[in-house]
């Protein structure tokens, strides 16, 4: 699928008016269509909201207006799934600049991206494809991001991917991976629980040492999201589809993750089937309480400099 590219028009100053809301550390749910009437008709009870960056690289239009009356509620998360962060091939100079017009319209508090390719040869394939752990596609990543960040003239997170294949090349575990690319880049990380979960269950690691390896001052948001139990050739496949509730493992890690990282943002993801409004903010209500827990109760303290 091919990404169209076209100029985003700018509002008079609402870059301005916005000034980057930072995002708190509080939980916030991601802003989809389904749920537009509900946030135009009232004021749903969510700390902030996230959005996928490339559901409005449009040049204008009722998509973007709502977005900009939504925005002047809450602070604003841009989450993106198009850049392609791993590709040897380097990035998407036109898609760049179409995301530096939407964050310079619309300053979001946080700027995300994932760990993983989705273009060759000039396609671009509907998927978030995992990376071979190796000093290789390490460089290749931090060089990217460095790119990303130059274009965009802001910091971005970089989540872990869920996984379902591995590469006999990789050397690297995963956790390393992104730590190293965070620190040679200057990023931070979006630390996605219900993707640890996800590929901890599909290759049989232990997701807390994932968690363990994690810096805390590294950590710039996490994501909580549900997930499919399914099979495969007779053993269990965990599918990361963000199509139902959060399971209660994920929740145990998310408890893990904040007691080691201390409090981030959370987000509430939730993709598929999408259920009514009120289904959604339950769920972050769980996550806010999990960050409220975390006031009680004492933090691991981060042994990594």
């Amino acid at each position: 699928m091919a990404i169209e590219h076209g100029a985003i028009e700018h509002g008079t100053g609402l870059a301005d008016a916005f000034a980057r809301d930072p995002v708190p550390a509080a939980a916030g749910i991601g802003l989809r269509h389904t749920h537009y009437c509900d946030f135009l008709n009232g004021r749903p009870a969510t700390a902030w909201i996230e959005v996928h960056s490339e559901n409005y690289l449009c040049p204008g239009g009722p998509r973007l207006a709502t977005l900009e009356a939504i925005r002047r509620d809450y602070p604003l998360s841009c989450h993106g799934v198009g850049l392609s962060l791993g590709s040897a091939e380097g990035l998407d100079t036109a898609h760049l600049a179409l995301l530096r017009s939407l964050f310079d319209r619309f300053e979001p508090g946080l700027v995300s991206e994932h760990v993983s390719w989705s273009t060759t040869g000039g396609d671009y394939l509907n998927d978030l494809l995992p990376l071979p752990y190796t000093e290789e596609a390490l460089g290749t990543l931090v060089r990217n991001i460095g790119q990303a960040q130059d274009a965009l003239g802001r910091t971005i997170l970089i989540e872990n991917p869920s996984s379902y294949v591995t590469f006999a090349e990789s050397a690297i575990p995963e956790w390393e991976f992104c730590v190293e690319a965070a620190r040679r880049s200057g990023c931070g990380l979006l630390l996605d629980v219900n993707n640890i979960h996800v590929s901890a269950s599909n290759h049989g690691y232990d997701a807390q040492d994932f968690i363990d390896a994690i810096p805390g001052e590294l950590v710039g948001e996490i994501h909580v999201a549900g997930h499919a139990d399914t099979e495969w050739d007779g053993r269990p496949v965990l599918i990361d589809d963000h199509g139902s509730t959060v399971k209660e493992a994920v929740w145990d890690l998310l408890d893990a993750a904040l007691a080691r990282v201390g409090p981030k943002p959370v987000l509430m993801e939730w993709d598929l089937d999408l259920p009514p409004l009120g289904i959604l903010l339950g769920e972050a209500a769980r996550a806010q309480a999990a960050l409220d827990r975390l006031g009680a109760e004492p933090r691991i303290l981060d042994d990594v400099a």
